[in-house]
This record gives C-alpha cells, structure tokens and sequence, in this order.
C-alpha cells in the first residue's frame, strides 16, 4: 500500500490554469503506474491521464492537449497541469496508484483524498 495526499486544487475561471499534485508516502516510480481521476456530482468517476514507470502518458480525449501528467520521482510526488480550464472541468480529482497490469482499472495500491477543482464561467 502507498499513501496519497492530493494538493493544489481551488476556484479558477474559464480560461484558466491550475497545477494539483499528487505526493507518495514512498517510492512509485518502477512499481505503479499513477493516474488521475475525477467525479463531478452525479456523474461516474472518470480516468483521465496516467503516467507509467517508463514514462509514458495517456490522456483521456476530454482532457488532451489541455492537461498534462507529469512526477518527480526525486520528490515522490505527480502533478497535473490543467490549462484552458472548462466549467466542465469542475469535479474532484483523486490521485491513485496503479498496482496491475492496466492503469485505469483495479488492483490500485492505494488513493488520495482528493482535492476540489471549481471552474467558473
């Protein structure tokens, strides 16, 4: 198991940028790959960027070219850049830990509190 404890997140308008990170209770650099999700009131959670041991990224097509996943293995930690934030945007964003061999899906070695993401029009 690793801890997760989510930051960074707040109140933006449309347009804007905000970063959210992500920090480890211990090294995930070669044994998970890190993904964050989100859920908005009512609606299912949703993955949409992951950042593998390797390197490399995914995105979901609602955040390509928009956000950008990212760690420092150094400081344990994962980021999330958004930019060119929408309304649509605005949910709770969770940090987790992918133990198998999918990152979107279970087993996750563990998940973040979450930290609130509101984005005005």
């Amino acid at each position: 198991q690793v801890q997760l404890v989510e930051s960074g997140g707040g109140s933006v308008q449309a347009g804007g940028s905000l970063r959210i990170s992500c920090a480890a209770s211990a090294t995930t650099s070669n044994d998970y790959c890190m993904v964050w999700f989100r859920q908005a009131p009512g609606k299912e959670r949703e993955g949409i960027a992951a950042i593998d041991w390797d390197g490399t990224t995914s995105y979901a097509d609602s955040v390509k070219g928009r956000f950008t996943i990212s760690k420092d293995n150094a400081k344990n930690t994962l980021y999330l850049q958004m930019d060119a934030l929408k309304p649509v945007d605005t949910a709770m964003y969770y940090c987790a830990a992918a133990s198998g061999a999918y990152c979107y899906t279970e087993p996750f070695a563990g998940w973040g509190q979450g930290t609130q993401v509101t984005v005005s029009s």
